[in-house]
């Protein structure tokens, strides 16, 4: 069973927090200050740590440098109601690894401690196999079996992106902020879009689909079973 650290102030939230994570399986530990929350973190004994950004003693930004300093490693998710461009890349550039705006709906929470849990320490793959789909990401090639698949470059890192998250839900926020680096417009289509063009060349008519919708959430690539 994989161990969450939460560290959150509003107990209203850390409750939430805590009782989602649980049903998703997690076995969760919780504190509510920044400095109980940097000692217990430091400790390296967690596989995810999800990190309030505004806390009494410590605010989270510096929670996160001291951590990283020290050379622990733990996947850290910051939340934080601050959600302007800047607030994000000072959060991801101090060593978080994902930024999630409050308020925030519970199953993307999820998906997002899901993606951090599926991270490898070790060095990442250059070229990623699902089913009979290959990516060459050194050549920047793809192919489907026998067949090449010519992928624009927004379409390439798109299916990068749910190649490196197989077998999992990633939602539209997720993709347009780790693909397209923006925070996510719900009035846009520009994933639906981009996943329909991607689908038309991923997935002919005589093959197995690989990429899926998952309705009212987002998309998963998996491969056939």
């Amino acid at each position: 069973m994989a161990r969450a650290l939460v560290i959150e102030d509003d107990s209203q939230t850390a409750v939430q927090i805590i009782d989602e994570l649980i049903r998703h399986g997690l076995s969760v530990d919780c504190e509510r200050t920044g400095l109980a929350g940097l000692e217990r973190a430091a400790s390296g004994d967690y596989d995810v740590i999800t990190l309030d950004r505004l806390l009494p003693e410590i605010d989270g930004l510096t929670i996160v440098e001291r951590l990283r300093h020290n050379g622990v490693t733990t996947p850290v998710l910051l939340l934080s109601a601050l959600g302007e461009v800047e607030d994000r890349v000072r959060g991801l550039r101090a060593g978080g690894d994902d930024y999630l705006v409050k308020p925030f709906a519970f199953v993307e929470l999820c998906a997002r401690i899901d993606a951090l849990l599926r991270r490898s320490p070790e060095p990442r793959p250059t070229v990623v196999r699902v089913g009979d789909l290959e990516v060459d990401l050194l050549a920047r090639e793809v192919r489907r079996g026998r067949r090449r698949l010519d992928l624009k470059p927004r379409e390439f890192k798109l299916l990068e992106y749910l190649m490196r998250h197989h077998g999992q839900v990633v939602t539209r926020a997720m993709l347009f902020e780790q693909v397209w680096h923006y925070h996510f417009d719900p009035r846009t289509n520009i994933i639906d879009v981009h996943i329909g063009r991607l689908r038309r060349k991923v997935d002919l008519p005589n093959e197995p689909p690989l990429i899926h919708t998952v309705r009212k959430i987002g998309f998963m690539l998996r491969a056939p079973t």
